[in-house]
């Protein structure tokens, strides 16, 4: 049995459902096809200009207490994977990070080893590493996975247009699902919105025949 995952590297609830994911994809008879995309903050650049300015205080709030609940390191990611400024909240238009991460997640999913990635990498961004994209964090964490970052990024170097095309599709595939968060589990065509919505998932699948 298998289900669709789009999950977005600045998405603390898409870290926040790694150690689930991972717990689900080793005790149950299943696969996951991971699809990573560009987080909103990208898709749609005015997306932090619009909500009620209530939203990020109580998005902190809510991923502190979800991590102190479930004992899972969370700190908020410096630097942020997404450039942004804090008073008038505008995207910047230079993005160093974010680019780079998701075509390399791409990439490990293309050598069978994305769940992987995406969990140990979102853990180095999100578990408390200060300057993470320096020096050979990155680097110690994609070894993690299973994976070598110098191959990762020759694979990224000799096929960028696919690796685009490729989020290009799994961005679309997410819309015709009916839903633009992240984490988004897809199964049979019906959309699971957010890391409290696995046990919901699991109780889908259990109803068709899924086994341990």
């Amino acid at each position: 049995m298998e289900f669709s995952l789009y999950w977005s590297f600045r998405s603390p609830y898409s870290y926040l459902a790694m150690p689930k994911l991972m717990a689900m994809r080793d005790e149950y008879n299943l696969e996951i096809d991971v699809r990573p995309v560009y987080p909103i903050a990208i898709r749609k650049a005015d997306f932090f200009e619009k909500i009620d300015p209530q939203w990020i205080p109580y998005l902190m709030l809510d991923c502190r207490r979800i991590a102190e609940m479930q004992d899972i390191p969370f700190v908020w990611p410096y630097p942020d994977p997404i450039v942004q400024d804090k008073e008038t909240r505008q995207i910047s238009k230079e993005q160093p990070y974010i680019f780079e991460l998701t075509n390399l997640g791409i990439a490990a999913v293309r050598r069978g080893r994305g769940l992987e990635y995406l969990n140990e990498v979102s853990h180095l961004i999100f578990g408390g590493t200060r300057n993470w994209n320096e020096g050979d964090h990155l680097a110690k964490a994609t070894e993690k996975a299973g994976l070598s970052l110098e191959e990762l990024r020759a694979d990224v170097a000799a096929d960028p247009a696919g690796i685009a095309k490729q989020i290009e599709e799994n961005q679309s595939m997410q819309h015709e699902a009916g839903h633009w968060g992240v984490p988004l589990m897809v199964y049979k065509g019906e959309p699971f919105f957010g890391q409290d919505r696995l046990d919901l998932l699991l109780w889908r699948m259990k109803k068709d025949g899924l086994q341990k």
